[in-house]
């Protein structure tokens, strides 16, 4: 047998096996990657050295205590804006490095460049996946941009006017509902009623709506939950909890619904010629996102796969629901808190309808109500319905002043940042539509206001 000489380490000749061979063998190549792994961090953590990071840091949680979803975090995000007003370095954990970037002339570079030089982030994204698939909020580079493509003419002028009666309908609705709360004393439920109103005037079929709009509100609030909860970050170890079971029973009630509403369009399509069907809903003037999904083709020819299709379908479930009940909520309550405000903006309207009932308001007329439309900017900077967005730098990226985000970092865009950032805006927290009149416009960056992110995916 072979006989290995342990001198260096104090044991002497002994004798070896295939197996002691391959143990250390292991060994050694733990060894070394550990070594490799405490070589890079030490050298990007030294190049990491010329950014500010706030104190009181923890040895091993880092900053993660100063992460909270709640009023108390989000006045903290804007504390660390006034003494940080470009970028600073944040520890998530002891070993876990993100660059928060709150300038218009920083997040440029991240946010303009190639989507495989900074794509998305996919921890949070990753949450997603499992719900929306690989649907426009979570594919990236060029799918992201493919599937843009495809969905563009959902959104062309020509459906979406029609749908003007919808949204007269349920502000009508709103109306009446709002007037309800404001007897019962509920406004502070105002929020989560505008979610299921819009969840509930989506116009799709369901044969149970109250059970599907309540799988995506809940679908919604375990990432939220679990985003705070890195330990739960582990695929393997969430799904092991109350919280991850009832995400993938939220998630089977969701797909096999949109599956359903598929199917049936499909066989409608399928009885019907194609021009029939697109007359048909030109006549009832209610083509919708479905309805142009199931038609798309790309360059090739080819049409979306159902597993596609309910992607984005689910992907623009979640995403509208949120984000316009967020912006409707904020808008409302910046026009209750300002009534000189609310009262121009309550003239600004009665001297467009004039004679007419406010269910007759049409498309044209949304685009004659400027100071309405000064007043939905100013809210959306103030609270925009999204924070913040990450990247990934798979490159080095030179930031304005000369400073360098190393390759292999991650960066949050933070939009609530720039938004409230004292050297962009002046009086960042004062609520004043004027910031946004087009008869007096203001030399900032495009990037100055981006409520619902910029640049390619």
């Amino acid at each position: 047998m072979l006989q290995l000489s342990l001198s260096w380490l104090g044991l002497g000749s002994v004798a070896t096996s295939p197996w002691h061979l391959l143990l250390l063998g292991g060994a050694s190549w733990c060894l070394v990657r550990l070594l490799v792994w405490i070589y890079t961090f030490y050298e990007n953590y030294c190049r990491l050295r010329c950014f500010p990071q706030p104190p009181s840091g923890h040895w091993f949680w880092g900053h993660m205590g100063m992460v909270k979803s709640n009023e108390e975090g989000m006045q903290l995000m804007t504390e660390l804006g006034h003494y940080y007003p470009d970028v600073h370095l944040f520890w998530f954990g002891a070993f876990y490095p993100i660059l928060r970037l709150t300038h218009p002339k920083f997040i440029a570079p991240v946010l303009q460049a190639p989507a495989a030089v900074a794509p998305k982030e996919m921890t949070f994204y990753g949450f997603l996946k499992p719900w929306l698939g690989d649907g426009l909020l979570v594919s990236t580079g060029e799918k992201w941009s493919h599937q843009r493509r495809l969905l563009t003419p959902a959104f062309h002028f020509d459906i979406l006017k029609p749908y003007v009666k919808v949204f007269n309908k349920s502000v009508n609705i709103m109306h009446v509902s709002l007037c309800v709360f404001v007897c019962m004393g509920w406004l502070k439920l105002l929020w989560g009623f505008m979610c299921v109103m819009l969840l509930s005037i989506s116009g799709l079929p369901c044969r149970s709506p109250s059970e599907y709009i309540a799988a995506i509100l809940e679908l919604s609030s375990l990432i939220m939950k679990r985003h705070f909860q890195p330990i739960l970050y582990v695929d393997f170890l969430y799904y092991l909890t109350a919280d991850g079971r009832r995400f993938r029973k939220a998630c089977d009630l969701v797909h096999n619904f949109t599956d359903a509403v598929i199917r049936e369009r499909r066989r409608t399509l399928s009885s019907q010629s194609v021009d029939e069907s697109v007359k048909a809903k030109a006549k009832s003037k209610t083509l919708d996102f479905i309805d142009v999904l199931l038609l798309a083709k790309d360059e090739h020819g080819e049409e979306l796969s159902d597993e596609a299709i309910r992607a984005e379908a689910d992907t623009f479930m979640f995403g509208g629901h949120d984000t316009t009940a967020s912006g409707l909520s904020w808008t409302l309550y910046n026009l209750a808190r300002h009534p000189e405000y609310q009262e121009r903006c309550r003239q600004e309207v009665r001297e467009l309808l004039r004679d007419r009932e406010p269910e007759e308001i049409e498309w044209d007329d949304l685009a004659q109500l400027p100071f309405l439309t000064m007043c939905i900017k100013e809210s959306l900077r103030l609270h925009p319905p999204v924070i913040s967005i990450s990247r990934c730098c798979t490159q080095d990226i030179v930031l304005p002043d000369g400073r360098v985000i190393p390759k292999g970092n991650d960066c949050i865009i933070s939009i609530f940042g720039v938004h409230h950032n004292p050297t962009v805006w002046t009086d960042p927290e004062v609520y004043d539509p004027f910031r946004f009149d087009p008869e007096n416009p203001q030399k900032r960056s495009p990037l100055a206001f981006i409520p619902f992110s910029a640049g390619p995916r």
